[in-house]
């Protein structure tokens, strides 16, 4: 069976796009999707995003595998590359419209606008130890500044989910942090019981921060949409951050913005098409 995809990137945080709206469950494993990801043997990407029909009232349905066939609640930089994909297969590429998407981690709004921008509204942040969730914080508290050992390192962090769990560190220099070692330590820590997402923050002024990211399910990436809205977040618990701030990743900036009356978090950043084949995975569901 030939399967045909397209290939979009939120800031180098790239994914294959799957038209996938003539059934309810996604067209292929993730062992599968580990395969097509595999940038030396596959297509290569950080994970594959299922375009599924709608559910309740929203238009549409998102399913995601990670690049090591975990399946994240949602992905920030995902969902504006999802947008982009079904503009396009709507032939509503020009046009900003916004989109109703189910999601795992809720109801998701993201609305197209000039420039290849998409403006996400991505709800309000969960803060509580039990939404995260980890065990570093009685259920019922919040984990703001709270020490955490890693290896012979003791780390301050800061606690948010956004759908999906993040860890947020502010530290001196976030281009020195050794991602790779101290990263899978993090995600896989006992106190995190569904793992987590990690960011380790460089403060460059209260309204522009760095950010380097170590992914649950993917590791180093580029980019990570709903870890810079913990970030800011983060950052505003702890006195570091104005509550609209550009965060700086390797793959490029994104606005974050963690509006006082609502209380919602809003993201904007690119999507952008690289290019569309086929593919012939060996079985189907």
């Amino acid at each position: 069976m030939t399967v045909e995809f397209t290939k979009y990137h939120g800031l180098g945080n790239d994914f294959i796009l799957i038209d996938n709206r003539h059934q309810a469950e996604p067209i292929l494993s993730p062992d599968e999707a580990m395969e097509l990801c595999d940038r030396n043997f596959g297509i290569g990407a950080d994970g594959v995003i299922f375009a599924l029909p709608p559910q309740g009232e929203t238009d549409y349905t998102m399913r995601i595998y990670n690049s090591d066939g975990s399946e994240p609640e949602m992905c920030g930089n995902g969902i504006r590359c999802l947008a982009r994909f079904i503009a396009d297969l709507e032939g509503e590429s020009q046009s900003e419209k916004t989109y109703r998407i189910h999601t795992l981690a809720g109801v998701i709004r993201p609305k197209l606008e000039p420039q290849g921008q998409v403006r996400v509204d991505m709800g309000p942040p969960y803060l509580l130890a039990t939404e995260i969730p980890t065990t570093l914080a009685q259920p019922d508290q919040k984990v703001i500044n709270q020490p955490l050992t890693i290896g012979d390192q003791t780390w301050n962090v800061t606690c948010v989910s956004m759908g999906n769990p993040h860890c947020i560190t502010f530290v001196d220099s976030a281009d020195s942090i050794p991602l790779a070692t101290v990263g899978p330590q993090f995600e896989h820590h006992p106190i995190f019981p569904q793992r987590t997402n990690t960011e380790f923050i460089e403060i460059v002024k209260p309204n522009y921060i760095k950010m380097r990211v170590w992914e649950r399910g993917a590791g180093a990436t580029l980019a990570c949409g709903t870890g810079a809205c913990a970030s800011v977040v983060a950052g505003v618990l702890t006195g570091n951050c104005d509550r609209a701030t550009t965060v700086e990743l390797p793959g490029g900036n994104l606005l974050i913005e963690w509006d006082e009356s609502q209380q919602r978090v809003y993201m904007t950043g690119p999507a952008e098409k690289v290019f569309q084949g086929q593919f012939f995975p060996s079985t189907t569901n």
